[in-house]
């Protein structure tokens, strides 16, 4: 095996991966938005609550693109 063989290998394991965890972290989001906007929304420290963990999910969501987006550059560009 070489070694390009190997980080071809490894990309194509991290990119069956990554959709997998957009999929779970956007799972995530949607239910702590409905949990704690949808369900209590009159109580200002969960909205507040939710507020940040939206926050925190689009920015986690821009990485996790980001990231494909290198995938995506690597596997082209060397293979």
């Amino acid at each position: 095996m070489t070694f390009a063989g190997f980080v071809a290998q490894i990309i194509d394991i991290l990119s069956g991966v990554v959709p997998l965890i957009f999929s779970l972290t956007l799972l995530v989001i949607v239910w702590k938005v409905v949990s704690l906007w949808i369900m209590n929304p009159g109580e200002a420290d969960k909205i507040e609550e939710g507020k940040k963990i939206v926050v925190v999910g689009v920015i986690a969501l821009v990485i996790m693109s980001g990231i494909w987006g290198i995938l995506a550059i690597l596997r082209d560009s060397l293979f």
